[in-house]
């Protein structure tokens, strides 16, 4: 009898211990934020893949909710307006590159987004061009970061020290070059992820 209840406190223990680690990760939610036409269809869906099979639920966030086309021909409906985004519902922020990213460049939205994520200790990410509208929402200022080579020089001008490696972590900030660096891009935020209480 004493070894039944044993086997079956053992077998109780395992099941909840993996049921709170599934939970403790359900509950971490990512967002990810793209343009409405042209983001870059690697940085969305390779990072979206990885996120979600580590359990993260994954949000996307655009200017419409209209279908959103990617420069590969990725087709992907946001699920909220970037203006409804509020930022304590999230663990990471994420802005995901391509041509058409550089409608975030000078949106205000976005750069209080940015910011707030700052602030509240969040982790925030971007990739190719779009660590320039990190960049010109002042939260790069002597902060290492990189980015498509091209916007190397925009990062610098306002104030970040430009790094030109494939993905960059200073703090909860994490940049990345393009798409070639899409999946260490995911992987980064994961670890980071992992790491914070």
């Amino acid at each position: 009898m004493r070894k039944i209840c044993k086997i079956f406190l053992s077998i109780f223990l395992i099941i909840l211990f993996s049921s709170s680690i599934s939970l403790s990760k359900i509950n971490k939610k990512i967002l990810m934020i793209i343009a409405q036409q042209n983001f870059r269809d690697e940085e969305l869906l390779i990072p979206k893949k990885l996120f979600e099979k580590e359990g993260y639920s994954v949000v996307i966030a655009g200017t419409s909710l209209k279908p959103a086309k990617g420069m590969l021909g990725a087709v992907v409906t946001p699920q909220i307006l970037i203006d409804q985004v509020r930022v304590d519902e999230y663990d990471a922020i994420v802005f995901v590159g391509g041509v058409g990213a550089k409608e975030y460049f000078n949106n205000s939205i976005a750069h209080k987004i940015a910011k707030e994520a700052v602030s509240k200790n969040k982790i925030l990410a971007a990739i190719c061009i779009a660590p320039r509208i990190l960049a010109e929402a002042g939260v790069l200022k002597g902060k290492k970061a990189t980015c498509w080579a091209e916007e190397g020089k925009n990062l610098e001008r306002k104030g970040a020290y430009y790094t030109g490696r494939p993905v960059e972590v200073d703090g909860n900030i994490v940049t990345a070059s393009g798409p070639q660096a899409a999946e260490e891009f995911a992987k980064t935020i994961i670890k980071l992820l992992k790491t914070k209480k």
